[in-house]
């Protein structure tokens, strides 16, 4: 019996008592990162840059796959009770977002998304350099992910708007910018907080999180805006969809869908920098 409690004892004390999840940093000084350089040629010679933005391509062409997918699915159905409906398109969106981030966080950090590229840039968390490739690459996939959509029924796709977004019957083009201003805040505005340094510094369980807030933003935003523009908030998506579809009415209100997220995802990264962070203000981080 001496022996076994000896074990136990040995067993007990073997590793030492963990802090509490998400406290353990708390206690560490935490140091502002340096602003990202405005270029940075160094990048062009690296992989892990080349390779991020191929993540960037082949994330936003999986995104515009299923979603445009989906939305030509409930487009097709006769009756609203025999498809996914608004609730469903929003859920694709908003669970795409949240694989996708999962999925490239590590690689490319995940943005899928020319608005959220555009507000990381201005607070300086990539260069000028990263912030164009990623954008090209993003758009390069949105519009190969919706042709693929398209060769599956040409016809059924042209006839039913191709998941083109235009600002609907009943609201004027300032109505749609104001939602895709605001829209696109929400998103980005999230995107910062999820992903905040000094955050995750503190609470260790932020980094494993962030694409949750992140792909419910999506899902939220689209519930309230699909009846206004389809819901943009993403220049890529809007784009690819717009040249699959080739539509007059669509190109119309395209200016919309990059002019509403620049602006709204240059508001958040101004209120989360100056606001939030008071970043300007600080002295000595």
């Amino acid at each position: 019996m001496e022996g076994k409690e000896e074990d136990v004892r040995l067993g007990a004390n073997k590793f030492t008592e963990r802090q509490p999840l998400g406290t353990s940093a708390q206690s560490k000084d935490y140091k502002e990162p340096p602003p990202a350089p405005l270029f940075e040629p160094g990048e062009l010679q690296s992989w892990s840059f080349w390779r991020a933005g191929i993540a960037e391509f082949m994330a936003t062409f999986l995104f515009l796959y299923i979603t445009i997918l989906t939305v030509m699915g409930v487009s097709r159905s006769n009756s609203k009770c025999t498809s996914v409906g608004i609730q469903g398109i929003a859920w694709a969106f908003g669970g795409m977002i949240f694989a996708l981030v999962y999925c490239t966080a590590g690689i490319s950090g995940g943005h899928i998304n020319p608005a959220v590229t555009f507000g990381l840039f201005l607070a300086r968390k990539l260069s000028l350099t990263r912030a164009i490739f990623y954008i090209v690459m993003q758009c390069l996939g949105a519009i190969c992910g919706a042709g693929v959509v398209k060769g599956f029924g040409p016809s059924f796709y042209k006839a039913n708007g191709g998941g083109a977004n235009v600002v609907a019957h009943g609201y004027t083009k300032g109505d749609g910018l104001g939602a895709e201003i605001i829209g696109t805040f929400v998103l980005v505005y999230t995107v910062f907080s999820a992903t905040d340094a000094k955050r995750n510094a503190r609470d260790s369980h932020v980094p494993i999180l962030a694409p949750l807030p992140i792909g419910f933003a999506v899902f939220l935003v689209h519930l309230a805006t699909i009846p206004i523009t389809g819901t943009g908030i993403n220049p890529a998506r809007s784009l690819g969809a717009a040249i699959i579809y080739n539509k007059d009415h669509a190109w119309d209100d395209h200016w919309i869908f990059w002019v509403g997220p620049f602006i709204g995802a240059a508001l958040a990264a101004l209120y989360h920098q100056v606001i939030i962070r008071a970043i300007p203000f600080k002295s000595g981080n």
